[in-house]
Order: C-alpha cells, then sequence, then structure tokens
C-alpha cells in the first residue's frame, strides 16, 4: 500500500460525496407529495418511479459497494469459483418476472409496505408476519456494516485516518463523517435521496469499470498475459495445498458448491427487504416487468468487474486483507485524478444501499412489530416518524459493530443472512401463487431452516474462523458439499408441505385471507385500496 495520504484521489473522492450529500438533502423536493407524513411517502417514495428511476434504484440496491469489492476480492483469491456470483444474477431475473409484478398488484392494492404485510393479510397470522419482519432485519443489518466496510476499504487505501497506531476517533472520523451524513439525509428525504443518488452511483460504476477494462490490461500486456500470471499463482497455491483450492476453472469436486451456491443466492436475493421496497416504490407493474428485461446490463457489469480480481494478481498487488485488492489495484494502475473518481464510485456505491437497506429494515419494524402489537392506532405520521428514527437506530447498530468487530465477523454474518432471509421464500412466493400452505405450517417449516442453517453454519470452520467459517457443508443424505441456505431451504419446504397435510386432515384453524384473485393482477389505474378485511374465507379458494 503506497504511504501517505493521495492528494489529488482524496480531494476528488470529496467533490463528488459532497455533490451527492447536496443531491441527498435536494431529494426532499423531488416530486414532493403534499402529504408527506406516510411510509408510502417515505419509504416507498410515493409509489410514483418509472422504469429509470427503478432501473437505477435497483441496480445501487443490488450492486453495492461490497460487490463491487467482494467479487474480484474472491476471484483475486479463488479463482474462478468467484464467478458465482454471474450466474446467480443471471438466474434471479426469470425468476422475479414470475412473481414480483404479482407482489406490486396485490401490495398497490391493499397498501402494503412490507413483505411482512402481505404475508400477514394472505395467511391472517401475526406470528408468521413477525417471524418474517425479524428475519429481514436480522439479515439486513450485516449487510448494512459492510457497506461501510466497503467505504473503509477506500478510505485505508488513499491513507486516510492513519495507522493502525493512531487514535481510534482520528483513525475512524471519516468513516464517522460519511455516516453522518448517510443518517442525515436519509432522514430527511426518505427513499428519494437513494434514487436520485443511485444515477451518479451507477454512471460512475459503468464508466471505472468500462476505463478499466481496457485501460488496465494495456498497461498490464494483455489479458493473455493476465489470465498466465492468475494461473501461475493458482497452481502454486494448489502445490503448496497439496489439493485444489484455485483455479482459472472451477474443478469437478466443486460443482455442488458453486451450483447449488448460485442457485440458493438468486433465490435469496429478492427477498432482501431493500429489493422489495425498491420494487414496491415503481408505479406500475409494467415497470417491473420491464426492468426485469433490462436489469441483465447489470450482469454484464458484474462479469467485467470479476476480471478485475485476475488483473490484480497480474499487477502484483499484495494486501493482507483481500477486500483491499481492487482500490489498491484502482491506486496503483490510475493516474491519481481517476483514481479518486474509482473510489468515489465505490464509496457512493455503499451509500445508496445502506440507505435503502436502513429504510427496508425500519419500515419493517414500524408496520410489523411497532404498529401490530405496540401501538395498533398509529397514524400514518406516527408510523413514518418511528420509521425514521429506527433508521437512524439501524445505522447506529451497523456502524458500531463495523468499528467493534473484525470485519471477517461481518461478512460470515451476512453469509449467514442470505441463509436466514431465504427461508421467508415459502410464505412470501408461496403466497403469491396459492392459499393452500397452512400458515402454522409455514412458520413451522421457517423455524426448521432457520435452526438447521445456522446450526450447520455455526459448524463451518475456517483458517481464520473456528465457527460462521462459510456457507457450505455437506448435505445430508447426498454427501456433497453445498450451500447451506439451499438444503435449509429444501427442508424448510419439506416441513411445510408435510405440516399442511397433516393440519388440513385435523381441520387446524386457518386464517383469514385478505386478498382476492383479481388483487394479483391489478395495475395503477385500478382504484380502491381495500382498508378493512373481508369476511372469513375470502379468496381462499385461489
Amino acid at each position: 500500500m503506497n504511504g501517505g495520504v493521495n492528494g489529488v484521489a482524496l480531494t476528488v473522492f470529496i467533490i463528488f460525496f459532497v455533490a451527492v450529500t447536496v443531491m441527498g438533502f435536494l431529494a426532499a423536493r423531488w416530486r414532493k407529495a403534499e402529504n408527506e407524513a406516510s411510509l408510502d411517502e417515505w419509504g416507498l417514495g410515493g409509489r410514483s418511479f418509472g422504469t429509470w428511476v427503478t432501473w437505477f434504484l435497483l441496480g445501487g440496491d443490488l450492486y453495492t459497494a461490497y460487490t463491487f469489492v467482494a467479487v474480484p476480492a474472491a476471484i483475486y483469491a479463488a479463482g474462478a469459483s468467484g464467478f458465482f456470483a454471474v450466474p446467480y444474477t443471471i438466474l434471479v431475473y426469470p425468476l422475479i418476472f414470475t412473481f414480483l409484478p404479482r407482489l406490486w398488484s396485490v401490495s398497490h392494492k391493499h397498501g402494503y409496505v412490507t413483505t411482512s404485510d402481505f404475508v400477514r393479510g394472505r395467511f391472517g397470522s401475526k406470528g408468521l408476519s413477525l417471524a418474517v419482519a425479524i428475519t429481514g432485519i436480522l439479515a439486513t443489518m450485516p449487510y448494512i456494516a459492510l457497506q461501510l466496510v466497503g467505504i473503509q476499504a477506500v478510505l485505508d487505501v488513499m491513507g486516510v485516518g492513519g495507522g493502525e497506531n493512531t487514535n481510534w476517533f482520528v483513525k475512524d472520523l471519516p468513516l464517522l463523517l460519511a455516516f453522518g451524513v448517510l443518517a442525515a439525509y436519509t432522514y430527511s428525504s426518505g427513499l428519494r435521496a437513494p434514487a436520485l443518488i443511485a444515477f451518479v452511483k451507477d454512471g460512475l460504476i459503468y464508466l471505472v469499470i468500462a476505463v478499466a477494462i481496457i485501460y488496465i490490461p494495456i498497461k498490464l500486456g494483455g489479458f493473455e498475459h493476465i489470465f498466465s500470471a492468475a494461473n501461475d499463482k493458482f497452481d502454486a497455491a494448489n502445490e503448496a495445498a497439496g489439493k485444489p483450492v484455485a483455479g482459472l476453472a472451477p474443478g469437478s469436486s466443486g460443482t455442488w458448491t458453486y451450483a447449488t451456491l448460485a442457485l440458493g443466492s438468486a433465490l435469496a436475493l429478492f427477498m432482501y427487504p431493500h429489493s422489495i421496497t425498491a420494487t414496491l416504490s415503481s408505479k406500475s407493474r409494467n415497470v417491473i416487468r420491464r426492468n426485469t428485461t433490462i436489469l441483465p446490463l447489470y450482469s454484464l457489469m458484474l462479469g467485467l468487474l470479476g476480471l478485475l480480481g485476475f488483473m490484480a494478481i497480474a499487477a502484483g498487488i499484495k494486501v493482507q486483507n483481500g477486500q483491499l485488492a481492487i482500490p489498491q489495484l484502482f491506486e496503483d494502475m490510475f493516474p491519481d485524478w481517476f483514481t479518486g473518481v474509482a473510489f468515489a464510485a465505490i464509496g457512493i456505491g455503499a451509500l445508496v444501499p445502506a440507505a435503502i437497506m436502513s429504510i427496508a429494515a425500519a419500515n419493517l419494524f414500524t408496520r410489523n412489530i411497532y404498529k401490530d402489537f405496540i401501538k395498533p392506532d398509529a397514524t400514518p405520521a406516527q408510523e413514518t416518524k418511528v420509521s425514521k428514527l429506527v433508521s437512524l437506530l439501524v445505522k447506529v447498530g451497523a456502524l458500531a459493530f463495523v468499528l467493534t468487530m473484525d470485519k471477517t465477523v461481518a461478512i460470515n454474518f451476512q453469509l449467514l443472512g442470505g441463509i436466514w432471509i431465504l427461508q421467508t421464500m415459502p410464505a412470501l412466493v408461496g403466497g403469491l401463487f396459492t392459499r393452500w400452505f397452512h400458515r402454522w405450517a409455514l412458520l413451522a417449516g421457517w423455524a426448521v431452516g432457520m435452526l438447521y442453517g445456522t446450526l450447520a453454519a455455526y459448524g463451518v470452520a475456517s483458517p481464520t474462523q473456528a465457527h460462521f467459517g462459510g456457507s457450505s457443508a455437506e448435505i445430508p443424505g447426498i454427501g456433497e458439499i453445498g450451500y447451506i441456505g439451499l438444503t435449509a431451504f429444501v427442508l424448510n419446504v419439506v416441513v411445510t408441505v408435510v405440516g399442511t397435510f397433516v393440519l388440513k386432515a385435523f381441520n387446524a384453524p386457518d386464517g383469514v385471507d385478505e386478498t382476492s384473485r383479481e388483487d394479483y393482477t391489478a395495475d395503477a389505474g385500478d382504484k380502491g385500496v381495500q382498508t378493512e378485511l373481508p369476511t372469513v374465507g375470502a379468496g381462499a379458494g385461489h
């Protein structure tokens, strides 16, 4: 790592950071509503975003600073196995095309703000809704922390904050300032702030990757040299380990791990609260459909981004923390002024998703814990105030996580979050297509999946961690190594199906379904949002 502060890069970084900060506060006046005291306005941008705003918002939401840092870092360390992120983002878009328009329609019709709102309305179960809400909050917290880790990685490479022996306050002051700015404009502008800033964030990322994929290979002697250098490194690592641990192509022994991780990650991605929050901010179901056809452009970007891991090897980047490999590559390869642009892309790439995630977690708490269990008669204005305050607390928790715990712990908890959030899929996606599942069976399946996934992940060790050292373990009954989240999901579904048969056989009381068949295809032009529960059993036949 270069010594001292990179003054030019830091200046460019600050200019961009100040610019998006101003945009964040001005966003409160963008598409300003007559009544801002509601979660629809603060937490969903008034459900008014069109195709392009939604595209940038979803892209800013899903392709984060941590993606920018971690995907090529995984390829830098282990080779082609790190490319699992590319096929999973390809798999996810046909999946979401089948269910997101239905979720948008029923949410529009009934005023649902969160997935837990839908689960409660569909199955008539506050307990199941609470389980989904708690899972969403737990899975989101470490994800927010990792966005702050991304900012910290950039600051470290720029030399900001001093060395390890520097006073902790001085060392962490830049991150504290970035956090303060994020918290302030999220509180002020709600979802409109990240929606507006996402245009800058995605534009910068596309620019940086376009330049990097052309400029860096020219400086390194071409892709042939890059791949040759990477292959030599992986061969040496395999020889030292006495077994295949890395390579330019995944080994046959890792097929199950690669495939299950890609599939499980694809199933989990749009279960995250922030993904749903960005989706529900759209103004029509056709906006969702159009976005599923153009979002794969980000998958192309992700594939090119992954190649930076090989370039870091060819450039001779040596770092103790693999998360610093790509920021260090940028500082070594680019002119100082463009290094500042690249670092700004990563830094702003952390602010956008962190803002959306904190809003999504806050909405879950407000709607499905505070209103359902603490203050059922809360007014829209009270809901909005609570959600704003909770969004601050969520970010404070994430900041404390980053400042007090080892970064690998944050990464491991984020992997655990992916396992957890996948367990909400039977209730959410299953409920969008059928009312057959029994609410108690769904809750039992969720509990089994959560318990198995957590215990299995706890038993995974790594060279640096005794527990939670990874997200893959042996699949029971098959003997292959696979993604724990997908195994837990299969157990979840089995318990849910068997439990439903048993409960229906004993005529266990089912909940009230407040939705109807027509709600799942309703569009923005359809009037009459329901505010009262229909008669018992309504909609139960579909």
